[in-house]
Parts: structure tokens; C-alpha cells; sequence
């Protein structure tokens, strides 16, 4: 409840970095990558009487609900919609928030979660309450909270709403001008902190009375408020040590002399992005989220000092703020973790998600300022010495063809069916895996899909596993062609040696299932 006793509003970002977003149709609850947009704000509401208790109000002052309406005939989760209750006693417009870890899971009346579904349409973007049944599926109920700042005619709109409820002095003209709904519902109390007057303005309606409105600002600083005037970094892990530059120009690691050049990181800002950076260390090198595993059979990532060709999205961190502290987060919803323990664990750091809560931590840096940015009010940026692309490297698909030394690093994000490995081991391959649309396509291939861990050799068996990992039954697992880019479904046998894959994978449903069936595929 912590997140929400503090805010006025949120904005509420899934498992797939999406937002919760209220449709224009005043009906329909899906999620958009579009965060910025006022539909993407939640304002929230304390309930009498019910202090773990919230509600949620879209943009259109209507309240996320709750509804008994099944999503899909013969499915399990039910439709989450906005709705006007005919009374705010209505339990199915209440939801009880559960901390798990950073994040909340967000609990309806009949006991199921608010869910963000991925997968392919219909069940892309949409958002059910719902229970997860397979251990694939368990993030899809967590959701990262983030305060989200109302504007001056958003938070005097809100507060006259609430206001209108107990006065009905305050006339409709008032409230349409200021852009809120006619029809409204209370709010607990007037949502303006009257101990903070450091930069107050005042609103006077039209009968001449007048409310204070408190500048919040300060309140909203983001992970970027770290790195803004920076030139230079040092950054520091919860175990008080340091993330260095090794000597060998290709390890990442920790240690307790932050004085050293080695622990010096240039803070460089993305053309075309305000909300991502790149860290570059005394060798000229890039801090960078490989694709390598650190262990084999462990989900970490190793964190190197690269110079690729191109200036790819595997340099790119987006600081995120937490207190006072900030976590660096990878394009695919990674942290740089600085880890523990025993060796080879002790003094590593790799980029990973923490799933147990003594882990949490591992992901939170202080950042230590070593040299401020100066500029003069008309300066322009710098452009970076390396143009900027995600392309991929095509002379270089594979994790034995990295050469950090030599500075060309590939992040294996090629749409090649299969992807070479090292030795074959006992733990087995990795399998990742992009779902196709109705016809076929599928969105961001060149992008490495999600993935887990196969032992067997069968193509039964594999989709068997695909399964049982995302609860989706009825698949056709298939890969595509490198000479005609077509898909051709896999047949008894994978490659063996316990290659690494990609695979695609089509439902038996799906247009495409049928396409292929006529091609006798």
C-alpha cells in the first residue's frame, strides 16, 4: 500500500513494459506502450473505512473494475473494464495491492489478480483478472508502479469532483471547463498536502473561492535526475563496492577502491532519448548486457566492457529510480545485478531480474557524481563518435564469434532458425521462441524471444514443454527458412548436440495453421 498512500496518481506498466491504459471508448482496459499519454493515469482513491484498500480512476473519471464477464467463452479470466458503480460500496471497483518484491500484484473481490496477457490476438494487450497457472505466466500479474504527476487543471478538476459530491455549490460549468467528467464519484479526502509550501499556487473559481495547489514536483524525479548533469559516475552496489573496468578490458566487476580510474564511468545520453544512457569507462569501452550466460543452467547474463561496430540497445541502460537510489535496466527488462556470495558468485555482476526477496537489493546502485556537465544555455549536445543503429551484425551471429578485445560484439539477436552453442551439455539447450500472429508474422523477430531450458530430442516433446511454460495448447513448432524466409514446421527430431534454437511458434487454430496444412507442409 506504500506505493499508493503517497501518490496522487500512478501509472501502472506490466511483465511486457507496457502501460494500463483507459480507452477513448470509456469501456475497454488494454495495455499500450504508450505511457506518456493522460489515458495511461490512474488517480488513486482510498477507501472509507479500508485502509489496504483501493480504487482507480481513468481519465474519464471512471473506475477499473472488476467484471464477472468472461474474456473469451471457456476461458478462465474475466473482462476488466471502466465502469461508473452505482454506488462506491461496489466491491467489484476495489482492488487490494500485494507487495512482491519492487512490484504489486493487485488483488480483485473474487480473489484473482489483475492480469497484462501476451501472446497473439486476441490476447495481446489485453487485461483480464485472472490467476496464473503455469510458472511462465506468473508475471503477468506483477505490475511496477509508478507515480505519475496530474497537472494543474487535473489535480483542481479531481480535488472539485471530490468537493462536488458533499456541495453541490459547485456548478457543472466549473467542472466542464476544467475538463472533468459531469458524472462523478468521491474521492476519501481532497488530495493536497497542506505541510508543503515551498511552491504553491493558488486557483480561484468563480464564486471567488479559492484552493491552494502544491507543486509536487520535486516528488516526481526520475532515474534520469541521477545522470542529467553528470559527466562522469561512479557507481556503487549495496555491498559498498564499486563496479569497475578490469585490466583485461572485458570484465565487469566489484571492488571496494571506487578511487581508481578503473571505477569511473563518462555518462553519455542517447541522441533521440531522454530516458536512456550509455556508461563508457576509462578503456573506451561501453558497459554492456551481453547475451552470454554467466553460469550455464543460471538465468544471469555477464555484464562486459565491449566497443561494437554499432552503437545497439545491448549499451543502452535506462536508470530507473528507487528512493534514493537508482536500478539500471536493460532494453529486455534486466538489472544490472551486483551479486554475492560465494565464488564465482562473490564480486560478479551480471544483468538479471531478482526472484527471491534477499535478492532485491542486488539490483539497487548509489550513484556517486566525480564531474559535473557544464554547458552554456546555447550548446548543442556532442554527437556520439559512433552512429547509433540496432541493426544486427550479420558477419556475426553467434556467442563463439564474440571478440570483445577486437571490438565486435554480437547479442545473438539474428532471425537465423538456429543459433550455434558451445560444447553439448548435460543441463540442455535453450529454446527461444517468438509467437506468431493469425497470419504468421511475427512482431520484433530480429529480437531475441523468450526462452527456457529443453533436455529432450523430440519435436512432441518440445511442444509438449511449450506448453505446460505458457499454458497455450493447440501449437505448431515451427522455424523459418533461411533461403525463402517461409515457416516449415520441425519434424520428429531436433539438431542434435543439444544446439541452442529459435523456433516460431504457430497455433493450430490460426490462419497460418491452416496455410501451412494446404501446402502440405
Amino acid at each position: 500500500m506504500e506505493s499508493f498512500n503517497k501518490a496522487k496518481a500512478v501509472r501502472l506498466r506490466s511483465h511486457l513494459d507496457k502501460y494500463l491504459v483507459a480507452d477513448d471508448d470509456c469501456q475497454t482496459v488494454r495495455q499500450s506502450r504508450n505511457g506518456s499519454s493522460s489515458k495511461a493515469k490512474w488517480v488513486v482513491e482510498l477507501v472509507d473505512n479500508k485502509s489496504h484498500v483501493i480504487r482507480l480512476k481513468s481519465c474519464h473519471g471512471l473506475y477499473l473494475t472488476a467484471s464477472e464477464i468472461p474474456f473469451l467463452l471457456g476461458m478462465t479470466g474475466n473482462k476488466v473494464v471502466q465502469t461508473e458503480p452505482e454506488k462506491l460500496s461496489d466491491w467489484n471497483t476495489e482492488w487490494e495491492p500485494i507487495r512482491d518484491g519492487f512490484q504489486v500484484k493487485l488483488k480483485s473481490w473474487n480473489g484473482k489478480y489483475l492480469r497484462g496477457n501476451g501472446g497473439t490476438p486476441p490476447w495481446r494487450n489485453s487485461v483480464t483478472h485472472d490467476d496464473p497457472h503455469t510458472s511462465s505466466t506468473q508475471n503477468w500479474i506483477l505490475w511496477d508502479v509508478e507515480e505519475a504527476e496530474l497537472t494543474e487543471s487535473e489535480s483542481v478538476a479531481d480535488y472539485l469532483s471530490s468537493l462536488a459530491s458533499f456541495n453541490s455549490s459547485v456548478s457543472d460549468e466549473i467542472l466542464s471547463e476544467l475538463g472533468s467528467p459531469r458524472q462523478v464519484f468521491p474521492a476519501k479526502s481532497p488530495r493536497f498536502s497542506p505541510k508543503q509550501n515551498k511552491s504553491s499556487r493558488f486557483f480561484r473559481t468563480t464564486d471567488s473561492k479559492k484552493f491552494r495547489i502544491t507543486d509536487d514536483s520535486n516528488k516526481f524525479r526520475t532515474g534520469m535526475d541521477f545522470f542529467h548533469n553528470a559527466k562522469a559516475v561512479r557507481l556503487r552496489s549495496h555491498h559498498e563496492k564499486y563496479l569497475l573496468a578490469e585490466e583485461d578490458e572485458e570484465s565487469v566487476i566489484q571492488d571496494r577502491n571506487g578511487s581508481s580510474k578503473k571505477g569511473r564511468w563518462t555518462v553519455e545520453l542517447v541522441p533521440g532519448s531522454d530516458s536512456i544512457i550509455r556508461l563508457k569507462n576509462c578503456y573506451g569501452k561501453y558497459l554492456t548486457a551481453s547475451n552470454q550466460p554467466f553460469l550455464l543452467g543460471m538465468t544471469g547474463r555477464k555484464v562486459l566492457q565491449t566497443l561494437p561496430r554499432r552503437l545497439d540497445s545491448s549499451v543502452e541502460w535506462e536508470p530507473v529510480r528507487e528512493g534514493n537510489r537508482v536500478k539500471l535496466k536493460t532494453r529486455y527488462g534486466h538489472f544490472l545485478r551486483a551479486n554475492g556470495g560465494l565464488p564465482p558468485w562473490r564480486n560478479s555482476v551480471t544483468h538479471d531480474i531478482p526472484h527471491r526477496t534477499s535478492t532485491q537489493e542486488w539490483v539497487l546502485w548509489d550513484v556517486d557524481i566525480v564531474e559535473i556537465q557544464v554547458q552554456s544555455p546555447g550548446a548543442k549536445p556532442s554527437p556520439p563518435p559512433i552512429p547509433h543503429s540496432d541493426s544486427v551484425d550479420l558477419e556475426s551471429t553467434s556467442p563463439s564469434s564474440v571478440s570483445v578485445k577486437s571490438g565486435s560484439f554480437s547479442r545473438q539477436e539474428s532471425s537465423d532458425s538456429y543459433a550455434s552453442s558451445s560444447p553439448p551439455k548435460s543441463e540442455g539447450r535453450t529454446i527461444y521462441y517468438h509467437i506468431a500472429d493469425e497470419n504468421g508474422d511475427v512482431e520484433d523477430e530480429d529480437i531475441q524471444g523468450y526462452s527456457f531450458t529443453f533436455k529432450g530430442n523430440g519435436v512432441e516433446e518440445l511442444r509438449r514443454k511449450f506448453e505446460e511454460e505458457t499454458g497455450i495448447e493447440g501449437v505448431i513448432v515451427c522455424t523459418r527458412s533461411r533461403l525463402n524466409g517461409k515457416l516449415y514446421p520441425l519434424r520428429l527430431q531436433l539438431p542434435p548436440n543439444n544446439v541452442n534454437m529459435n523456433v516460431i511458434i504457430v497455433l493450430a487454430s490460426s490462419k497460418a495453421a491452416k496455410d501451412l496444412g494446404k501446402l502440405g507442409i
